[in-house]
């Protein structure tokens, strides 16, 4: 099989609505050879704004109503960067973020929704909930949740608007609600809801017999419509409207009139009286051609449209049929607003109706037929099927040149050119003691060691796991860290070792800006500095580092100086193999990888320095070889034994889901030779046993502390951050035929 297509082209996605979603599915099933993906979004989990309401009413769990953006850009093998983005820089062509490096693109799309037009001093009054940006509105939507149910005081709920979206709000707000107080031992009476809008009628855009429907259940229901009442400020405990009227609201949901993102305003693109961008009929901006917009981002100029789900839905396939023809230089296609549509609107009690045109019904069957028709959507993103092979080179498009056979030895190195250009955008202060680095390069570093200090040096290398460069080179040098620290060393400087996949040189800088920009932020923050490397080219991105430390030769920590009566603090959880072999295989939640990229994230700088102020008298970092093989390697080292409490071990959120579907790195059947340096059969058949084994990227400090410094040495790593630290065993004098280490559940 010939090796992947070199990237030709780079194709980002700002924004995981629902067209996007459509784009991320398609090219998975279908790659466009020499394109490369990126979703820049600030959501992992794209609520879809159909089940929204069930959600609020409690029909629905959290999954039920969101789509998955991890697994679903690893199945389209898209780059997911985690950010927000806040400009376009249409000059450079890059889209700038809030906390990565500008991010290139040759062709942009636009799906980044909407946020309510809220009433004077809204934001400043805590009971207010905007509904959008969905993203965020369950957070407020929960906390509201919560006064209600500590309050047993009479309390009045108002929602602002009544469109569809209102009108569906209140009814599901009210469901939810009243069961909560309810359960929470309260009278439901005790609740008030009003419906508010500026209008002369709830449900303007809808036929009037669907409107008479919903006006009659709102009574059924006790609520209460204020129609002509215009919100103009919004204050703690009251709305003020424009005719005057001050009506009593304790709490505050906002489905009013959608505005834009602020910074639209700022690229240059032709918008809308409402700041979105304004597109012809193909979805591309009638100012740029290489930008395209979708969803509420986007105001149709030949045939303006609602700002409603259904819309976004339907630009999807469009979408990805012009994205694909951009990229090949094919033909672009329209997409065709329906003139109306089907609008399935919930009451809160498993009862919807039904509205499309002129025509209405409702009943329980149309709540059935609506659940149906969310679930079906939501299963094409949710369920994907086996991910298809890569796309090979003979398709790549203006990027033949590149796929020939490539040259081996020096000839792979990446050229000078490339470097100058990636690493002339990096900015990083010169240390201290360095005599010859980066700022006048030559055949090699020089460096000054201070009387006094020895040099400690270790190196780690290895490839991409995740596809964002930018967080992948942060974690590359904050994994080759870990072994300074683990020293009680203070890293000082350090060389790149870097593999980039074939590509354009421009794309090489590119990728290599990235790559290093991240890494540098990281040796920056721990007092070291990037003072040259090797780069090559190769099948797939890869990263490493050699690191070098300065300590004092009497303080090093080392291995093997564990003594009885120690305890053993662990300062991050386990479970980054299990996780990212489940994420291999679409298997893991978005949210689980986060949170495994976070705890990847976090340095052992601090970690270290705290061990050493509370007498630490060994350590190591948990890295490859899973607790059970670092924990065996000191104990052998020290001379001593160990009692592990199994139950006390840290796991990441979602790794014991993973390990009890049976998925595990492909490096832990070779850390289970450490299985026969542990005792406790019993142990074995706990589920989390086989957490002793799982390999660890970036992982935390294994250390032996004195029992009466452990308390306090806990308490600080707390205080410092980190949150999953855990003592999670004591040493013992070891004894002759005995397991060195041995497992308690």
């Amino acid at each position: 099989m010939s090796p992947p297509a070199p990237v030709a082209r780079d194709l980002v996605l700002v924004g995981g609505g629902h067209s996007h979603v459509a784009v991320l599915k398609r090219f998975g099933m279908k790659p466009p050879p020499g394109v490369r993906l990126t979703l820049i979004c600030r959501e992992l989990h794209t609520p879809y704004s159909g089940m929204l309401p069930g959600l609020v009413a409690g029909h629905y769990g959290f999954d039920d109503a969101h789509i998955d953006l991890g697994p679903l850009a690893r199945f389209a093998r898209a780059r997911l960067v985690h950010d927000e983005a806040v400009a376009i820089d249409r000059g450079e062509r890059r889209v700038r973020c809030r906390a990565h490096p500008p991010i290139a693109y040759d062709i942009l799309s636009l799906d980044v929704g909407a946020a309510p037009l809220l009433p004077d001093g809204a934001e400043n009054v805590a009971s207010v909930v905007p509904v959008k940006p969905i993203g965020r509105f369950l957070d407020h939507w929960q906390a509201l949740v919560a006064r209600v149910r500590a309050t047993r005081a009479p309390r009045r709920i108002a929602v602002i608007g009544a469109g569809a979206g209102g009108v569906e709000l209140i009814l599901a707000a009210r469901h939810r609600l009243r069961h909560e107080v309810e359960a929470a031992g309260g009278a439901p009476v005790a609740l008030a809801f009003l419906l508010v809008t500026d209008g002369d009628a709830i449900l303007p855009t809808h036929a009037p017999s669907a409107r008479a429907r919903l006006v009659r259940i709102l009574a059924e229901h006790g609520i209460e419509v204020l129609t002509g009442h215009r919100v103009v400020r919004v204050e703690p405990g009251a709305l003020q409207c424009a005719n005057g009227a001050r009506i009593a609201a304790d709490e505050v949901l906002c489905v009013t009139a959608a505005a834009a993102p602020a910074w639209l305003a700022e690229t240059g693109l032709a918008l809308d009286g409402g700041g979105f961008v304004a597109v012809r009929d193909t979805l591309q901006s009638v100012t740029d051609p290489a930008i395209f917009a979708a969803g509420d981002a986007a105001h149709m100029v030949a045939a303006p449209r609602e700002k409603a789900g259904v819309y976004a839905v339907r630009q999807g396939p469009v979408l990805v049929r012009n994205l694909r023809s951009m990229l090949s230089g094919g033909t672009l296609h329209p997409y065709v607003a329906q003139r109306r549509h089907l609008a399935l609107i919930g009451t809160g009690d498993d009862y919807a109706v039904a509205s499309r045109g002129a025509w209405s019904a409702e009943g329980r069957w149309v709540w059935r037929w609506k659940q149906s028709i969310d679930r079906r959507f939501m299963r094409q993103y949710n369920h994907l099927p086996a991910m298809t092979a890569a796309p090979e080179t003979d398709a790549a498009p203006r990027g033949d040149a590149l796929a020939a056979m490539r040259c081996g030895g020096c000839g792979a190195k990446i050229g000078s050119d490339v470097l100058k250009r990636a690493l002339g955008r990096i900015a990083q202060p010169q240390g201290e003691g360095v005599v010859i680095g980066l700022a006048e390069p030559d055949d090699a570093a020089v460096i000054a060691v201070p009387p006094g200090k020895v040099l400690v040096q270790s190196v780690d290398f290895f490839r991409a796991f995740i596809d964002d460069p930018f967080v992948f080179g942060k974690i590359a040098a904050n994994h080759a860290l870990g072994d300074i620290y683990a020293m009680g060393g203070e890293p000082h400087t350090a060389l790149a070792i870097a593999t980039l996949p074939v590509a354009p040189e421009d794309k090489l800088a590119e990728l290599l800006f990235q790559l290093l920009s991240g890494a540098v932020e990281v040796l920056t923050a721990s007092g070291a500095t990037l003072v040259g490397g090797h780069t090559g080219e190769g099948a797939e991105l890869a990263l490493g580092f050699a690191v070098n430390g300065l300590a004092d030769q009497g303080r090093l920590l080392r291995k093997g100086g564990m003594r009885p009566g120690d305890r053993l603090v662990l300062t991050k959880a386990l479970g980054t193999g299990t996780l990212f072999a489940a994420d291999m295989r679409l298997k893991a939640k978005g949210r689980w990888i986060e949170a495994a990229l976070q705890s990847m994230l976090q340095s052992n700088r601090d970690a270290a320095a705290c061990l050493v102020r509370h007498g630490a008298t060994a350590a190591t970092d948990v890295t490859g070889f899973g607790l059970a093989g670092h924990l065996v390697e000191m104990v052998e080292a020290s001379g001593v034994a160990v009692e592990l409490d199994l139950g006390a071990v840290p796991a990441l959120d979602g790794a014991a889901d993973t390990l009890r579907a049976g998925i595990v790195s492909t490096l832990q059947p070779e850390n289970l030779r450490f299985r026969r340096a542990l005792g406790g059969a019993a142990a074995e058949r706990h589920p989390l046993y086989p957490l002793l084994f799982d390999p660890q990227t970036a992982g935390g400090l294994l250390a032996s502390v004195p029992a009466d410094c452990a308390p306090s040495c806990l308490q600080a790593l707390r205080l410092l951050g980190y949150g999953h630290v855990a003592e999670i065993g004591r040493v013992v004098a070891a004894v002759a035929g005995a397991a060195p280490v041995t497992v308690v559940a």
